[in-house]
Formats: structure tokens, sequence, C-alpha cells
């Protein structure tokens, strides 16, 4: 698979998570996908467990993906995933085996108020 056929892959990937779409979600995942959560220590093993997850989750979500880069077996997605209108910030990191996803791994932050200290050198960073 080439890099144009993977990005519009991702493309529908993160529609489909967007629009609720549980089975257009979860097509980019091979069978045997792993999915690690670091922060938590979780590790999913293979697309039925993995999608049986997502569809429990007791939070509304809605997505906002800011940009996704990557070339070959390896893409990078980062996104903003709103819990209850509380966002979250996401990378999530997709190795590609034969066109899906063979591991993945987001890793999860939450916002935090920048502390007055560093005023001086920074600026606010523009909504998207």
């Amino acid at each position: 698979m080439g890099d144009q056929e993977t990005r519009a892959a991702l493309d529908r990937h993160w529609a489909a998570s967007a629009a609720g779409d549980q089975d257009a979600e979860h097509e980019i995942y091979h069978d045997d996908a792993i999915t690690d959560y670091p922060q938590s220590g979780e590790r999913i093993h293979g697309r039925r467990d993995l999608q049986a997850l997502r569809s429990h989750h007791p939070a509304k979500l809605t997505f906002t993906v800011r940009r996704i880069l990557g070339s070959g077996d390896l893409w990078i997605t980062e996104y903003v995933m709103d819990y209850d209108g509380q966002p979250t910030y996401v990378v999530s990191v997709m190795e590609f085996r034969d066109g899906k996803v063979a591991l993945e791994t987001q890793y999860f932050a939450d916002p935090f108020a920048p502390p007055a200290w560093r005023a001086t050198w920074v600026n606010a960073m523009p909504s998207s």
C-alpha cells in the first residue's frame, strides 16, 4: 500500500471514529493488532477486543484531527478527543503491516494552565 492509500485509510478511520461508526473505524486494524495505552499500562490484543472496548466507552466522544504525518509503515495522528465536553490531547502512533495497523500506541494528555514564570517567553497558541 502506498502513502496515498494509507492516508486515505487513515482519513476514513478518523472520520468513522468521529461519526461513531464502530465497524468502519476498526477496518484499518489487523485481526491480531495490538493497541497500547502507556499512561495506564494497558495493552489491548486484537481488533475484536479493541472494538468492544471502544464501543462500551461511557462518555460521549468527539474527535478533531489536528494533523496526520507519516510515510511507509509509520503514521502519527495528533487529535483532540472531547470527553463529555472535556478536551484531551491525543497522539496516535500507528505501525502498519501489509496495509493494516499492526501496532498502535496512544498517548493522552489533559490540558493545563501555563505557569506564570514562563510568560515572558511564550505566546498563546491560536485556536484550532
